[in-house]
């Protein structure tokens, strides 16, 4: 026999998880028997929020689920936000929450963290919302609970174990046992309809793909481009999938300049991308570029229905980008690609402007000191500028919270995930002020686990995008000045190695260059006003 929270902490063993980020209580004490002799690492937080975000980086690095624990009520309800961002973005999480004795639930007795209906208020943001209502239960949920995973589109999963359950006994668990990860599965994409692929494409001269996040493991994408001279635009998401090549333009298909690029398009294919307003359209136009003889290829069925579409095909991106590249002609001759995908970048270049351009040369200083480092972002002015173009030197190596759900305190927790899962690289974490303030407390997590990220606080003393949309919207400005800690003092009280450098390049790139290699520091850039 064997209890249900050993039988879930082996399951999470099978599947490949080895850490858990999580903040232990009373109400998730079973869930904690044996960990400590299960090899498999926790990491706790200071935060609940924490928690999901840590799960939610490590998961973009690793390609593995992120796992974190939670009691029931607060607990559940502050990784709500990370479950949401996990969503948006297609991140696989696994969340594992306590909740209150079976015979209490809906009750209304007023016990400790009670919740109307905790379990409900999961499922409205998680792919598969799991009850262990009864022991006998326990295997067949946890199950569902992987297969979720390991169905269609990623993102987040969650389990509830009552009190009352969690120490019981199961009988049988080696259905659960069996369960190893893999890709999230799908249904094998139509040779007919690559052939119909192949038909549309041949006597197109003015190709344009669009690259989005579940573009990055298409091994041949690069091949795919080059044969078919075809610029690639990449959203935030995928960038780093073609870095420096001719044809890569890592700039936003929101800006007038890649619009303008897609429309003269005779063809265009839309590979692992939900076309979201995030990314097409952040300005808030409510338009969308034009997109003739539009292919598309997503993970997702019901994204292919929210676009129209000359032909759709749910599958793996790199499944199609490889068929393809198989019955096209290897001799297309080329046309004007790398010319079409220069011009662009120059046009979008200019399009940002002097302020961000001035943002993304420190970026790009940042990025060539240290190759192949992780950056991690959150909300603020310089991850605007790099969403808006930027070109990294390792796909999946950039990523932030300023797409999709949004959510303001992601960058600090998701870059401990981050480095955790890759313990070989560096990880830059840049976030402004007012995020930063946020999850803050979490930059101890990076001190006890003696992580190698840079903490780069871009100090504007407020929330300045925001104060820009309200004048530009004729409002007057109100609440977007929230005063910051004094940051020196706060890197202090962590023990962190800290610098402070005014907004430009030579300033920042010498304090980079200088910030540990092998643990935990924190720069602060003062922007002028």
């Amino acid at each position: 026999m064997t209890s249900i929270s050993q039988t879930l902490i082996d399951a999470l063993k099978s599947y490949g998880a080895n850490v858990i980020f999580g903040i232990p209580g009373v109400h998730t004490v079973e869930l904690y028997r044996g960990l400590a002799q299960s090899g498999l690492r926790h990491v706790t937080p200071r935060h609940e929020q924490g928690a999901g975000f840590m799960a939610d980086g490590y998961a973009r690095v690793s390609g593995r689920p992120g796992v974190a624990f939670v009691i029931t009520g607060p607990g559940l309800t502050n990784v709500l936000t990370p479950m949401a961002q996990a969503r948006a973005d297609s991140v696989p999480m696994i969340v594992v929450s306590g909740v209150n004795a079976v015979p209490s639930l809906g009750r209304g007795w007023g016990h400790l963290h009670e919740l109307p209906d905790q379990h409900g208020l999961a499922a409205q943001v998680a792919l598969f919302s799991g009850h262990i209502g009864h022991p006998e239960r326990a295997a067949n949920m946890i199950s569902d609970m992987f297969a979720a995973l390991q169905s269609g589109r990623p993102g987040p999963v969650h389990l509830q174990i009552p009190l009352d359950i969690a120490a019981q006994d199961i009988a049988e668990t080696a259905g659960v046992e069996r369960m190893k990860f893999a890709t999230p599965t799908s249904k094998s994409i139509a040779i007919h309809d690559i052939q119909r692929s192949a038909d549309i494409l041949q006597d197109k001269t003015r190709l344009v793909i669009l690259a989005g996040g579940g573009a990055r493991g298409a091994t041949d994408l690069v091949a795919l481009a080059e044969c078919l001279d075809a610029p690639v635009v990449q959203t935030v998401n995928a960038r780093g999938v073609l870095y420096n090549h001719p044809l890569s333009v890592p700039a936003s298909p929101s800006l007038t300049s890649i619009r303008d690029l897609i429309s003269d398009a005779d063809c265009v294919i839309a590979v692992g991308t939900e076309l979201g307003q995030t990314d097409y359209d952040m300005f808030a136009t409510n338009t969308m570029p034009h997109m003739s003889n539009l292919i598309r290829v997503d993970l997702c069925p019901d994204q292919l229905e929210r676009h129209p579409a000359a032909l759709t095909m749910a599958g793996h991106a790199d499944e199609f980008v490889t068929q393809l590249l198989q019955v096209l002609d290897p001799d297309r001759p080329t046309r004007d690609g790398a010319t079409r995908a220069a011009q662009a970048r120059a046009a979008a270049w200019d399009e940002i402007g002097p302020d961000y351009r001035a943002q993304v040369d420190i970026l790009q200083a940042l990025r060539d000191m240290r190759p192949n480092s992780i950056i991690v972002g959150d909300s603020t002015q310089p991850i605007y500028a790099g969403n808006l173009y930027y070109d990294h030197d390792r796909a999946g190596g950039w990523f932030n919270a300023a797409t999709g759900y949004g959510a303001l305190g992601y960058g600090i927790p998701a870059a401990i995930g981050a480095a955790i899962a890759d313990t070989g690289a560096h990880v830059l974490c840049i976030t402004g002020d007012g995020g930063a303030q946020f999850s803050i407390p979490d930059i101890m997590t990076a001190v006890d686990e003696e992580l190698p990220i840079t903490f780069l606080i871009w100090n504007n003393r407020g929330y300045k995008e925001i104060a820009l949309s309200m004048q530009a919207a004729g409002v007057q400005v109100v609440g977007c000045d929230p005063t910051p800690p004094d940051f020196s003092a706060m890197a202090a009280a962590f023990g962190l190695p800290y610098q402070r450098v005014l907004q430009n390049v030579s300033d920042v790139t010498l304090a980079y260059q200088s910030a540990p290699k092998h643990g935990p520091s924190m720069i602060e850039i003062t922007v002028q006003p």
